[in-house]
């Protein structure tokens, strides 16, 4: 059970190592491939845990940290190599392309060494550093320059700011709605990724609106109890 246990450890920390992957994409410039990796790092992260706890892999390996490891795999493939891609990918103004990668970067630390960064009902508080999803809408929506790079940069201030964002697994309310919305939208995600983002507006239109029910959802829900309130 002991070597059961440590096992899951090694893969959580295989997440660094698709990583590593993703990025070798990305300097490649292959930008559909560096997505399917950070998605494969995005399947490991759903798995691990659910592991870890079934295995009850703390009580066996007390001297490892399942949670440090967690985030520190989660800091490159969430934030590291996505920050990468949107520095480096043309598609931000020239001279605020690395500003923006290095806010990208020092707010996602910041984020993740954040106590406060759930709230009490699984609710992320500020954009919760998901700069995979947000590379991945980049890249998708293929804006100028100027309305991407503001786009960017509200990003980075909504880190810190008061309001929640839904997470997609743990929020209890209407979660078999999100399940079912997540699940479309990775079906949809990967058929943009075999066409390499040549993908045709319904599947943007789907896209973005899925995108935009794990954003505001929490603050329509909330606007609308407090009319009815």
């Amino acid at each position: 059970m002991r070597t059961a246990a440590f096992a899951v450890h090694i893969f959580t920390a295989m997440g660094a190592g698709i990583a590593l992957l993703a990025m070798m994409e990305a300097v490649r410039e292959q930008w559909a491939n560096m997505f399917a990796w950070l998605g494969v790092a995005l399947i490991v992260d759903a798995i691990d845990g659910p592991l870890a706890r079934k295995l009850q892999v703390e009580r066996l390996q007390p001297n490892w940290s399942g949670e440090v490891l967690d985030l520190v795999v989660d800091f490159v493939t969430y934030v590291f190599v996505p920050a990468y891609a949107i520095a480096t990918s043309r598609l931000l103004m020239p001279v605020a392309a690395p500003l923006l990668g290095i806010g990208i970067v020092v707010s996602g630390a910041l984020y993740f060494a954040d106590r406060r960064m759930k709230a009490s009902d699984n609710h992320f508080r500020g954009f919760p550093a998901l700069w995979n999803a947000a590379a991945f809408y980049l890249f998708l929506l293929h804006l100028p320059p100027i309305p991407s790079t503001l786009g960017i940069a509200i990003l980075i201030a909504l880190t810190f700011a008061p309001f929640h964002v839904l997470h997609p697994v743990r929020v209890v309310r209407l979660r078999w709605l999100t399940l079912w919305l997540m699940a479309i939208g990775a079906a949809l995600a990967i058929y943009t990724l075999i066409y390499d983002f040549d993908v045709g507006a319904p599947i943007v239109v789907g896209l973005c609106a899925i995108g935009a029910y794990v954003i505001v959802s929490d603050a329509v829900i909330r606007q609308i109890k407090s009319f009815r309130a």
